[in-house]
């Protein structure tokens, strides 16, 4: 309701405010899902085909196009996520998943590009590996600030920023002008420094859209069975419990004789491995390659602790949260707003506007506990006759 009011002061009248959302709902790709019909889609692995509500061959039209953009964001923010998320189950503000994400992004692009000319393995082979490496380069960056949380007492909001910082500039380093990893090898960014292109090989497949413009890749299935992980571990296995307990309550936790210093550095190592992987999929999906001007502005794991505050911090609440910040994040493009009603420039703020919010509310229910606990406090007691 709020960013309505948002939208009205800037568009001036309700019915272009209508229009606004109506704008982004058809930007986001979202009314592809009304178009309901006898259909049918190929079942994995065989040549069956079964009924189906939507036309997935359907890829040339507009909502299709659009809905492909929301899905392979939604991927990455339901990742990033998941990295915030299951730090605060452990009672850990991750601020880092964005460097997280970056560092799966660099090792991803160093080792699918660097590797087969000292190992040759081949292309199925390669992404696997490529992808472990990934998520154990975000688990090693986490795992720092975790470290520090339980051996020194560092609070992992500063130490993960610095980390997020550290990452940048490392990166900047090595595929900028002059770095030990830039190239200009055909299908670079221009102009722009940036690493060599992934091999065909270790990309991955996509099963939606048109491959040369960016079509969904099978890293959305990544995701959906990492949300299923999320979802077991925290709640069906011993880590879980620890981790679940010490977030709780660290003291208590400790006093039943668990080890807490090392639940913080297993949760953010965890955590890291989530963002690992979102940079990983990004970068083997539809990316290619990292540069400059993607390690320096992306905001990725940002956007993932919105997702995760939005969610609850669970695996349900973390993907319809990405879902809805991707739809935001790719309605409200300025090829998707008529600038006669809403200006271009604008749109993009629309969506920051509206994470600020959801960030702000979500956090409203504890400061409204503590104003009733401080009411209950100064309350003066009736005294007893």
């Amino acid at each position: 309701m709020i960013s309505g009011v948002v939208v009205l002061a800037t568009t001036g009248s309700l019915t272009d405010t209508a229009k606004t959302y109506r704008a982004i709902f058809r930007g986001a790709g979202l009314n592809w899902f009304f178009k309901v019909g006898d259909n049918s889609i190929g079942l994995p692995f065989s040549h069956a085909r079964v009924w189906f509500p939507w036309n997935t061959n359907d890829i040339a039209s507009t909502a299709a196009s659009n809905l492909e953009q929301t899905l392979i964001l939604w991927t990455a923010l339901a990742l990033t996520g998941l990295a915030v998320a299951f730090a605060f189950r452990c009672g850990l503000f991750n601020i880092g998943g964005n460097g997280q994400y970056l560092a799966g992004s660099i090792a991803a692009v160093l080792i699918a590009t660097e590797l087969p000319h000292a190992v040759g393995l081949p292309g199925p082979l390669l992404a696997i590996v490529t992808i472990l490496g990934a998520m154990l380069a975000g688990a090693a960056l986490a795992g720092i600030a975790g470290l520090l949380k339980g051996t020194v007492g560092a609070h992992e909001v500063i130490t993960t920023i610095m980390l997020n910082w550290i990452v940048v500039w490392v990166g900047s380093y090595f595929f900028d002008i002059g770095g030990p990893f830039q190239t200009h090898a055909a299908g670079a960014a221009g102009a722009v420094p940036s690493s060599a292109d992934v091999p065909d090989g270790a990309k991955l497949g996509v099963f939606w859209g048109d491959p040369l413009l960016q079509g969904v890749h099978v890293g959305l299935f990544v995701a959906f069975a990492a949300l299923i992980v999320y979802a077991l571990t925290l709640n069906r296995t011993t880590l879980g419990y620890e981790v679940r307990a010490v977030g709780h309550n660290a003291e208590a936790a400790r006093y039943g004789g668990i080890n807490v210093a090392r639940n913080y550095f297993v949760a953010m190592a965890i955590a890291g491995m989530f963002a690992g992987l979102a940079g990983a999929v990004d970068v083997l999906g539809w990316e290619y390659r990292v540069d400059v001007t993607t390690i320096q502005g992306t905001n990725v794991g940002f956007i993932g602790i919105a997702v995760a505050l939005l969610g609850r911090n669970r695996a349900l609440g973390v993907g319809l949260a990405a879902l809805l910040f991707a739809a935001l994040q790719t309605g409200t493009a300025s090829r998707n707003l008529d600038p006669s009603i809403f200006a271009p420039g604008v749109g993009s703020s629309l969506a920051v506007i509206i994470q600020g919010l959801v960030v702000l509310f979500v956090g409203a229910d504890v400061l409204i506990l503590v104003a009733l606990g401080w009411l209950r406090r100064t309350r003066p007691r009736r005294v007893q006759a």
